[in-house]
């Protein structure tokens, strides 16, 4: 099942119909109120959301209680599990922001939120670095954050092209905020409060072009520079670097001597050991700080499960699913046809707690977000479906 979160804040935009120019602050929300202003923002979930009701069966809804999710969720036919219920009668940013932490920290493959500019600061604040995709469906005011589809249609497009299994693309986006008060008076003052990461295409997204084809070298290339500055910016964590040609590019760019099929150890720039076994990646890894670089193979997509072994299900609970960083060229994954990259830890409660959709390096600034894993009916991890089905 697609994870979808759902974060409503029911309060944005409730001044811009009234001349308020914002809704910031309990002052202007009662002045908003008294001059007979009226909430905004769940009929614009609505409208998104009753576009994608034919996919309830596919989509597991992760939201908050009330006028912050469940409400319209119900309405629009799914059946949402509710996570929590805001503080008091009135929502506050502090209920967003602990509604966007219990949702990241449940698991969603895409956090979609409704609201203005500084729906998007709660957002920020609530997840700082954390790399949780999240769209917004414009319901506020101010509209200065590049992290909002143009309209509640279009971000239906996207959350179908990913339930579909399409590669949308992955990009960090600014997040802008403007002083109200300033702005009531005329002056414009922008501020930037963050970044935050956002698909960016509701379609499949081509392979990179060089005379009609994606030049193979040059592609992997532009994986090993964007790896390898990741791995300078993270220099006394230890990194694990799986089997593969497009992992094997990485150590060429480091110029560091490679096992082709086997699993490498690199810290502080050099090569600590190579062709590891299990026992000996756990004892090396100890209780520091490690990431893992890891591709799939080609033609089958599989990620864990397939000649690196040596990736032991303790290894991969200790490094945790966002210090996992799977590599590919984009060929290969639309050569997957839809097909979610398989995960087969031998473990099937860990293959679970993998599965979602994840940033896949395939290119220098350039990330798509793909499928990993596939959830079977009784709730098993299984292989790739026949056919373009949710997981």
């Amino acid at each position: 099942m697609f994870r979808l979160g759902l974060v409503v804040n029911p309060l944005a935009g409730l001044g811009g119909a009234v001349g308020l120019k914002g809704s910031d602050g309990a002052d202007t929300v009662a002045e908003a109120r008294a001059r007979g202003a009226e909430p905004q923002a769940p009929a614009r979930a609505a409208r998104c959301l009753a576009a994608l009701a034919d996919l309830a069966p596919m989509v597991t809804v992760r939201t908050w209680g009330g006028p912050m999710g469940a409400d319209v969720a119900r309405a629009a036919g799914f059946d949402p599990e509710v996570l929590g219920t805001p503080a008091g009668p009135e929502t506050r940013a502090a209920d967003t922001v602990a509604a966007v932490r219990a949702l990241a920290d449940a698991g969603v493959d895409l956090l979609l939120f409704v609201g203005g500019d500084g729906t998007a600061r709660d957002l920020v604040r609530a997840l700082g670095d954390r790399p949780q995709p999240v769209l917004g469906i414009p319901a506020g005011v101010k509209m200065h954050s590049g992290v909002f589809a143009v309209h509640p249609d279009a971000a239906a497009r996207i959350v179908r092209a990913m339930v579909q299994r399409e590669l949308v693309t992955l990009e960090s986006a600014e997040v802008r905020d403007i002083d109200e008060a300033s702005f009531r008076a005329g002056e414009v003052r922008t501020r930037h409060f963050g970044e935050l990461e956002v698909p960016a295409a509701p379609r499949w997204v081509q392979a990179t072009k060089i005379g009609g084809r994606e030049s193979e070298p040059l592609v992997l290339e532009e994986i090993a520079a964007a790896m390898a500055e990741r791995i300078a910016d993270a220099p006394e964590d230890t990194w694990i670097i799986g089997p593969g040609s497009t992992t094997a590019a990485l150590m060429a760019h480091l110029g560091l001597p490679n096992t082709l099929l086997g699993v490498d150890v690199v810290r502080g720039g050099q090569l600590v050991a190579a062709d590891v076994t299990a026992t000996r990646l756990l004892e090396l890894v100890g209780d520091r700080p490690a990431q893992l670089v890891v591709t799939a193979i080609g033609g089958q997509g599989h990620v864990f499960g397939r000649g690196n072994q040596q990736l032991s299900p303790a290894l991969l609970r200790r490094l945790g699913r966002e210090r996992i960083h799977v590599v590919a060229t984009r060929s290969k994954l639309a050569a997957l046809e839809g097909r979610p990259l398989v995960v087969d830890t031998g473990d099937a409660a860990l293959d679970r707690e993998l599965a979602g959709h994840v940033p896949v390096v395939t290119g220098y600034e350039d990330r798509v977000l793909y499928p990993l894993g596939e959830l079977d009916p009784d709730g098993s991890s299984g292989g790739p479906p026949a056919g373009p089905v949710s997981g």
